[in-house]
């Protein structure tokens, strides 16, 4: 698969999940194979183009993400475009622009979902962006914003025309949230009318899904939550397509995930001055991956309820051994 010049070894990707993708979490899903490409949590374009240190730090990568998509979001064509060559200039490989955030703080600002209300700002935003930078422009968007404005498949053709390299269309109206079921027969027509590769996303849950939709007519499959409750996900989904079984995931292997993240997270924004504040943050990090992670373990509520107790670093990994297995695992303090 390949959009625009960037070639994808996998038609599977990581969505962006604003608190949850960080960069630790992506490279770790990385190294378990089957993702083709990663795309950061959502970062502002107004922040980007002011230099602030806190938004810089959304955008961050490593080599080892390639190939990497800085997904950014705002409704100004020339801020837009000013920080697309901003991440030009990180070096990523590709710009997403979000048009699918529904939550309010974000689509209030004519940006995520509500740029799908103006479908015209829409397209003189990618159309900007095209002009000002040579790495592809891509567009994550949602079947629209209610029941009555459906207009992810005419706003897909737009922004094709204003020079989109690709898009990734979530089944769901950003009315919907969440709730309901994503409609894949909408991704699918879309797909069919453009030119360019669509990603679908929305419901996938089991590799066997994953699967499923990408044999419903998509270029690729754009997985969120899935990948939070299960870091294998995309491997298994990669190996079910090339008609082999699905790797088995052990107890053993998802408490040393969430071991490994504890300690990649402990080199994440290192200051030694607040080694306090920044362990407390590992430790909301993990409780706010436990809430998904836990989903369909046998007593997984009685782990998210422990993860949620912890005071400590040691006691977060003390938690993780005993549950999953604590007679295999050494501790790496």
């Amino acid at each position: 698969m390949q959009i625009g010049s960037v070639k994808l070894p996998s038609p599977f990707a990581i969505a962006p999940m604003a608190g949850m993708t960080d960069s630790a979490f992506r490279r770790l899903v990385k190294r378990h194979g089957g993702c083709g490409l990663v795309v950061t949590e959502m970062v502002s374009s107004e922040g980007l183009v002011r230099g602030i240190d806190r938004t810089l730090e959304y955008a961050e990568y490593t080599e080892e993400e390639r190939p990497i998509s800085i997904q950014i979001f705002g409704g100004d064509p020339d801020k837009m475009a000013a920080a697309a060559q901003i991440v030009e200039g990180m070096g990523a490989d590709i710009v997403d622009v979000n048009m699918g955030c529904p939550v309010p703080k974000i689509a209030k600002h004519n940006a995520g979902c509500s740029l799908m209300r103006e479908p015209e700002q829409a397209a003189s935003v990618i159309n900007a962006m095209t002009r000002a930078v040579k790495i592809p422009v891509t567009v994550k968007m949602r079947a629209g914003w209610n029941d009555a404005e459906r207009n992810a498949p005419r706003l897909a053709k737009m922004v094709e025309d204003a020079g989109a390299a690709a898009i990734a269309v979530h089944g769901r109206t950003a009315a919907q949230s969440y709730s309901g079921s994503a409609d894949w027969e909408l991704v699918a027509r879309i797909a069919d009318d453009v030119r360019i590769p669509v990603f679908g996303s929305g419901d996938c849950v089991e590799p066997e899904q994953i699967v499923d939709k990408l044999r419903s007519g998509v270029d690729g499959v754009l997985v969120g939550r899935g990948v939070l409750r299960n870091p294998w996900i995309l491997a298994q989904a990669e190996e079910l397509a090339a008609g082999r079984p699905a790797r088995d995931v052990t107890l053993d292997d998802r408490g040393r995930f969430l071991l490994d993240y504890i300690d990649m997270l402990k080199h994440e924004r290192v200051d030694e001055t607040r080694a306090t504040s920044h362990d407390k943050w590992i430790v909301n990090k993990l409780r706010a991956l436990a809430s998904w992670y836990t989903k369909g373990l046998d007593n997984g509520s009685h782990l998210r309820t422990a993860i949620n107790s912890a005071g400590s670093l040691d006691q977060l990994r003390e938690i993780i051994l005993n549950f999953f297995s604590p007679a295999r695992f050494v501790l790496h303090v």
